[in-house]
């Protein structure tokens, strides 16, 4: 199989959505906007909303209002080890 992304590209792809996912777990709710203000300097907007996107449709998020409110686990979750990807 060829892939048009190498394992640090999907790596940094990974790291994104769980850092946007620990930051709403971390708040409990946050207004959408006000997230992705603090985000500008590392990422455009498509590549936030696709990463919220993908946290809404995983059930970890929901979105009212454009208020982004955490439904996921409320316990830590434990370290993860050095992903490995093939």
């Amino acid at each position: 199989m060829n892939s048009q992304f190498t394992k640090e590209q999907i790596k940094a792809a990974f790291d994104t959505v769980r850092a946007l996912a620990d930051a709403i777990r971390a708040l409990g709710s946050v207004p959408s906007g006000v997230l992705y203000a603090q985000c500008m300097p590392h990422m455009d907007l498509p590549t936030y909303q696709k990463a919220i996107g993908m946290l809404k449709g995983a059930g970890l998020v929901r979105e009212d209002c454009h208020v982004l409110f955490w439904t996921g686990p409320k316990a830590e979750p434990k370290p993860l080890q050095q992903l490995e990807v093939a």
